[in-house]
């Protein structure tokens, strides 16, 4: 599983021509699936991101979590994280199946849930994407369990 996380001052994500989710100070987070991954992942990935302290504290450290700030998280699904480029058309045969990756995609959601209020883009369709990086802050997780 692997997660893109930027730390935004606000982002929104859109499916035809209709905001379906929406947030101020929070994160915006890419979520791609492996073909291996289960909930176990999820679980994993759902409380380091709910803990990820990469927001300012009263000295400007990076010392808060999007729990700590009263944040939000925006959650777009992106199976493109799977891309194998070796050759110059990129390949997803690492990608979780679409079926499974949708219910995977909803129960992470949950998962997050479970610590802060959540959006969501939607599985499965042409999203456009707006953010304001605050920072910039990008950071990468991933998890696999063997």
């Amino acid at each position: 599983m692997k997660l893109v996380v930027q730390r935004v001052t606000s982002a929104s994500v859109e499916v035809e021509d209709q905001i379906c989710g929406e947030i101020e100070d929070g994160l915006m987070v890419l979520v791609g699936f492996g073909e291996n991954d289960t909930t176990e992942e999820a679980d994993y990935l759902a409380r380091k991101l709910a803990k990820l302290r990469i927001f300012e504290d009263e000295n400007g450290r990076m010392n808060k979590s999007v729990m700590d700030i009263n944040g939000k998280l925006l959650l777009v699904p992106q199976f493109t994280l799977y891309a194998h480029t070796k050759k110059n058309r990129p390949s997803f045969h690492k990608a979780l199946a679409p079926d499974k990756a949708t219910e995977l995609f909803d129960y992470f959601a949950d998962k997050c849930r479970e610590f802060v209020n959540v959006e969501t883009g939607e599985f499965g369709a042409f999203m456009k994407v707006r953010l304001l990086n605050n920072g910039p802050v990008t950071i990468l997780l991933e998890k696999e369990f063997e």
